[in-house]
């Protein structure tokens, strides 16, 4: 029997504008699970269910696999979830068709010098690989998706008013004609929260090691690109002189460095005498009690590859900045989270870096209902992180 506001396979799949065989077959794959089953095995399914099969076409009609989709969905039952996606979706699409006009000024190239009987063959090389570039926009969608997870987390249950990026901008002491330099700047979150008009005149170099986030921060600062300037390079590598800038922020980079004592002489080559380099980290104590509680609900989960306070935290800092810099001073920023819905965490939950989706995939709404318990009415999560500001 129909239940009030569920739709059956057929009702659905035509609703969506698809065949019954591919609900069942994404049912199968486990991309889009019914929300309900009676006792005849009769599937239903919801108008949540038609707003995250939208997405899944959409999905799969920008190239990706059912295991990418999978990976990207799951978890997506509530309205705020949807409408993070949907903006993410959008900047995805605002890629393909950069990537696309890319591509088609690149055929009207190879076309002229094919007239002009002076085919450069490097060219057609390169064709070849634009034309491949669709193969990123899968990582790219990871990483954006997983960036707003992890910012959302932040900015709806943090107990300090103020919010890292804002706290952050202020201990930058800006000036006039100040020449900055941000490594690893991702969605350029500390150049949009709120804040003063920049000091002018100023220059800030923006860098990243991945093209989908430079895209990304060029449109989020647009109104001020002045100020700006973006580059894709790793920040082992830096292609400007020495002492170049009067101040080098790294934010939450560090610990990803292969070399990090190369990497730390490379960051403070570029730095001026008298300069200020600012990094972030976290505590071995920051979050913890997220870990613990995956941890609980199955021990072989881990939500990271390795413990990235052990490469570079508030604890062993000091020591791994002094061989490089004369001053380095600590600053805490107070903060910690007071999470009263289970959703926004279960999304951050699924944004880490570890092994937690192959062991969430197939038990989803069993560790939904163990988060929303544990949750009850409040989740305290401890924060303990900071930055170093160091000089030469």
């Amino acid at each position: 029997m129909k239940k009030e506001g569920y739709y059956s396979s057929g009702q659905f799949a035509k609703l969506a504008d698809v065949s019954v065989r591919t609900i069942r077959f994404y049912d199968r794959q486990n991309v889009l699970k019914p929300s309900f089953v009676d006792a005849h095995g009769a599937r239903f399914y919801t108008d949540r269910d038609l707003a995250s099969l939208q997405q899944i076409l959409l999905l799969k009609y920008l190239g990706f696999s059912l295991e990418e989709i999978r990976d990207m969905t799951i978890g997506g039952s509530d309205y705020s979830h949807i409408s993070r996606m949907l903006r993410i979706q959008e900047k995805l699409v605002q890629d393909r068709i950069e990537q696309m006009q890319t591509v088609a000024e690149a055929i009207r190239d190879t076309e002229e010098e094919l007239r002009r009987g002076n085919v450069n063959w490097q060219n057609m090389l390169d064709l070849i690989h634009l034309t491949g570039m669709e193969r990123s926009l899968a990582s790219q969608y990871r990483s954006a998706t997983n960036l707003s997870a992890r910012i959302a987390l932040h900015s709806l249950y943090s107990t300090n008013p103020e919010g890292w990026f804002p706290w952050l901008y202020r201990k930058l002491e800006l000036a006039p004609g100040m020449r900055v330099l941000e490594v690893g700047c991702g969605d350029g979150a500390l150049w949009t929260c709120r804040h003063e008009e920049l000091p002018r005149p100023i220059s800030i170099v923006l860098s990243d090691i991945s093209d989908g986030m430079i895209r990304d921060v060029r449109r989020n600062i647009r109104q001020d690109l002045q100020s700006f300037t973006f580059q894709v390079f790793d920040c082992a590598n830096i292609p400007y002189a020495d002492n170049t800038f009067d101040l080098v922020i790294a934010n939450h980079v560090l610990f990803y460095a292969d070399d990090l004592p190369g990497t730390l002489q490379e960051l403070a080559r570029v730095l001026r005498p008298g300069g200020r380099f600012i990094c972030s980290s976290y505590s071995s104590r920051h979050m913890h009690e997220i870990r613990d509680l995956v941890r609980l609900f199955d021990s072989h989960i881990s939500l990271s590859q390795g413990h990235l306070y052990e490469r570079f935290g508030l604890e062993n800092g000091q020591s791994l900045l002094s061989p490089v810099f004369s001053s380095v001073c600590l600053l805490r920023y107070e903060d910690g989270l007071r999470i009263t819905d289970p959703q926004p965490l279960i999304e951050y939950i699924l944004s880490c870096h570890g092994n937690q989706n192959q062991y969430l995939v197939n038990r989803y709404k069993e560790f939904q209902s163990f988060v929303k318990e544990q949750v009850g009415n409040e989740f305290y999560v401890t924060k303990d992180a900071g930055i170093f500001v160091c000089r030469l």
